[in-house]
């Protein structure tokens, strides 16, 4: 995927991560017809190429100029994993920066693939049963390295070069690996208008879903402006319990989060209606049955799926998992009360690739994070 050297991709700006809208400009800039934005933005994102000068239809010396100055980035990949259930974890550098690392993993399944990718470098919420909360963190990702998780994935699963009448293995994107999505929310507005132009890479927006663990004020903005589906990371329906688990809780109760829940719901399209609101079980901590009864009253009266997922131990957690007896029947309870529930299956679990286990390994504790939301 490209045969430019670390050193002369420093010296360059990396193309990719370019809007439409980009590419005209820095065409016209160059005193170029403007019909060859089209096909370059084509090049890079339809047809996946990173070297100019594969591509046919672009004139001789604009591929050279084009080459002087840009190059077609997405990440270099330093770990690829496969677990014995066939799910991958990528560890992916950016801007030839060891701290700038992070994990991305492809689920596949019989009907999908789905792509879980990170936002940011770290995380800045210090969850208490994730393992991400454990790293500091580093900076927000550019939309560049959102969607070139996506390209990565794409490439390694066969979905480049595209054949005739081709069916995506990399059909939906998950925003549930590294960092809080919300937090970064210009840049993975840019990513996902990115992975969503249908001039473009071209993926439904409802095939795309961001999990916040409850940034209330910008969850109706999800369903306005980016038009992708909601999951909500809830693990609690006990406030202060919540705060005690997920001290984001503390900025954003759950009185606040549940009305950016009903404001998401009023604004969304059909298609993307239905919020999931993501369980992580803890033995003895958040699931006995006064658990379920409260967490069905929370969320009774929205389109809802409620998600269990038992908890993923990762070096040095200070929890485990709820049985699956008792995953079983706090899952019985709540459908009981007339919520939809189901056990999310562990995968990629013997690579720390499961839900709450992404880390990079690259993390270095001594750096101060300085990213903003």
């Amino acid at each position: 995927m490209g045969r430019s050297t670390e050193s002369e991709k420093r010296q360059q700006n990396n193309l990719f991560g370019k809007s439409y809208k980009d590419i005209v400009q820095i065409i016209d800039s160059m005193g170029v017809s403007s019909f060859r934005s089209k096909q370059l933005y084509e090049w890079m994102y339809t047809k996946g190429t990173t070297m100019f000068q594969d591509m046919g239809n672009i004139p001789k010396d604009l591929k050279q100029r084009l080459e002087e100055k840009y190059v077609i980035d997405y990440g270099r990949v330093l770990d690829n994993q496969l677990s014995e259930d066939e799910t991958r974890k990528m560890l992916i550098q950016f801007d030839n920066d060891p701290r700038a690392s992070v994990e991305t993993v492809f689920i596949p399944t019989t009907y999908r693939g789905t792509l879980c990718v990170s936002s940011q470098v770290g995380c800045s919420l210090s969850c208490t049963f994730c393992h991400t909360g454990t790293q500091k963190l580093y900076r927000n990702l550019t939309p560049a390295e959102i969607a070139g998780q996506y390209m990565v994935a794409a490439w390694i699963a066969g979905d480049y070069p595209q054949k005739e009448n081709q069916v995506r293995k990399v059909s939906n994107i998950v925003f549930m690996g590294q960092g809080e999505p919300l937090y970064n929310f210009r840049n993975v507005s840019a990513a996902i208008e990115l992975l969503t132009d249908p001039k473009g890479i071209g993926l439904a927006p409802w095939r795309i879903t961001i999990s916040t663990s409850g940034v209330a004020p910008l969850i109706p903005r999800i369903a306005s402006e980016l038009r992708v589906g909601l999951a909500v990371s809830l693990h609690s329906a006990d406030n202060d319990l919540r705060s005690e688990i997920m001290p984001i809780n503390k900025t954003y109760p759950l009185p606040m989060l549940m009305q950016s829940c009903a404001e998401f719901v009023k604004l969304a399209s059909p298609k993307n209606r239905r919020i999931t609101f993501e369980y992580v079980m803890l033995d003895g901590v958040n699931d006995s049955d006064l658990d379920a009864k409260r967490l069905a009253r929370l969320i009774k009266g929205l389109p809802a799926h409620v998600n269990l997922i038992p908890f993923n131990p990762w070096p040095g957690s200070a929890y485990k998992s709820s049985s699956p007896e008792r995953v079983e029947e706090f899952c019985r309870t709540v459908e009981s009360l007339g919520i939809y529930a189901s056990v999310r299956q562990p995968r990629g679990d013997d690579i720390l690739a499961a839900c709450g286990q992404l880390k990079s390994d690259y993390d270095n504790n001594s750096v101060e994070p300085h990213a903003t939301a």
